[in-house]
């Protein structure tokens, strides 16, 4: 089961990495992610956690073997995928810059 939940946190992982954050050959997920517009699923691309959660569903009802687990790992997929953007990703900058003070 331990061994299900990595392998299946890992693809979950990528392959949101891969609709969120990439451009794929020839920029095609860069042109789905635009005719996804500002719709319901623009906003699921835009948003890392939230395309985590849908990428998840399938892969927990795959290596499940009943509802409760199911509901269990797919939340518990999604909460790894989430880790492993966070350890791989690059901080962000302080988007706020103070001048010191002259004297």
């Amino acid at each position: 089961m331990l061994t299900s939940l990595l392998i299946a946190s890992l693809c979950c992982w990528r392959v949101t990495h891969l609709l969120h954050a990439e451009d794929g050959p020839g920029d095609v997920l860069v042109r789905l992610r635009r005719a996804c517009g500002d719709g319901f699923f623009g906003k699921v691309l835009d948003c890392f956690y939230c395309l985590s959660l849908w990428v998840a569903a399938p892969l927990a009802y795959l290596v499940s073997r009943n509802w409760r687990r199911g509901l269990a790992m797919w939340l518990s997929i999604s909460a790894a995928a989430c880790l492993f953007e966070r350890a791989t990703s690059r901080p962000m900058s302080a988007s706020y810059y103070e001048a010191p003070e002259e004297k």
